[in-house]
């Protein structure tokens, strides 16, 4: 119980600080704007695998028969 809230905080601590810190980041006027568009283009794509993979795989072990195994 305690194990989970503690991943708990530890995760919404760190989306908090990466939220900053990207907004920080697409904020700033001194980086040019060609390179705050790649990275976000380049986060938006990495997004779009990861959420790809993620429903690959609940398709599949939807499917998986595991024969061999017991319950």
């Amino acid at each position: 119980m305690w194990q989970k809230l503690a991943l708990i905080l530890m995760g919404l601590g760190m989306l908090v600080l990466l939220g900053w810190g990207v907004k920080v980041f697409f904020m700033a006027s001194d980086i040019p704007l060609l390179v705050r568009i790649a990275v976000g283009a380049i986060g938006a794509g990495i997004l779009v695998l990861l959420g790809v993979a993620i429903k690959d795989r609940i398709s599949k072990a939807k499917t998986e028969d595991f024969k061999g195994v017991e319950k």
